[in-house]
């Protein structure tokens, strides 16, 4: 575990990738959580699954494999952690093999997504800068032949980055104590305009359909305000991770027992005033 929040490592190979994930590996993952569908409900898609990951990254305390994988992908439960062995096994995987490959697969993503947030871009057209695993849904539906379109028809289709926003936020609001506001008020009113930013990706978008993120020569799908939004989020993402790399962990507070009055008589049996002793 290192200082940031890492997950356990599965694979060392994939562990140690600097690369972004291409396009096998998220295919990959497509399909693993696919199958975990067929064995678990309400297992996410990986859009929600990315918003999850990086706010995991962005949160004042590592949170542990142990704690963030079943809020994930099984029933809450944090779990039971045997020191020098492996994750216990989340029930919906069908084997080991396949929760370490997820977790291998998790991990280059986890690195990536550091890796861009911790570097010094100043504008969103940096190759460099963090890029959402956000999908544009409408666009994608809007394309598609009109025979295929037809059967979509009046299912509730999210909006871009919609499903990527809820997922950030449902880490936040199952950690709230490491999302708190810090008594330093500059540094909660960034941190509340950095989460506003995120929260209204969790809204629809219900403007003028100007552009498609799908495929820039498609069909509108996405208003121009939800890009300018999206971009926002970008922004307010790197505060969060600066704001806590910069706050550090959270310092437990140290209850003491009750304490002697300064004109008390020394615990230490000195024959002083406390105030005169070890009160000094």
């Amino acid at each position: 575990m290192t200082e940031q929040n890492t997950p356990i490592p599965a694979d060392e190979e994939l562990a140690a990738a600097d690369a972004a994930l291409d396009g096998d590996a998220l295919e990959e993952l497509d399909l693993i959580l696919e199958d975990l569908r067929s064995r678990g409900e309400e297992i996410p898609q990986w859009e929600f699954c990315d918003g999850f990951l990086t706010a995991l990254v962005c949160t004042r305390r590592a949170i542990p494999a142990a704690e963030y994988l079943p809020m994930l992908l099984g029933d809450g439960a944090e779990l039971e952690v045997t020191a020098g062995q492996p994750l216990p096994k989340i029930e919906a995987f069908k084997d080991i093999e396949q929760q370490e490959r997820f977790l291998a697969l998790w991990q280059a993503r986890w690195d990536e997504v550091s890796q861009q947030l911790d570097a010094d871009v100043k504008t969103l057209d940096d190759e460099r800068t963090f890029q959402p695993e956000a999908m544009d849904m409408r666009g994608a539906i809007a394309s598609l032949p009109e025979e295929e379109r037809a059967e979509m028809e009046g299912q509730e289709i999210p909006s871009f980055g919609q499903v990527w926003a809820l997922g950030f936020m449902f880490a936040v609001e199952n950690w709230p104590e490491e999302w708190a506001a810090p008594r330093d008020k500059e540094a909660a009113q960034w941190l509340d305009a950095a989460l506003e930013s995120v929260v209204a990706l969790t809204e629809d978008d219900t403007g003028k359909p100007e552009v498609c993120m799908y495929d820039e020569n498609g069909p509108a799908s996405t208003s121009q305000a939800r890009v300018e939004q999206f971009g926002e989020a970008i922004w307010g993402i790197y505060d969060l991770r600066q704001l806590w790399k910069s706050m550090g962990p959270r310092q437990e507070t140290i209850v003491k027992g009750v304490q002697p009055g300064r004109n008390d008589a020394c615990p230490c049996g000195s024959g002083k005033k406390f105030k005169k002793c070890h009160g000094a």
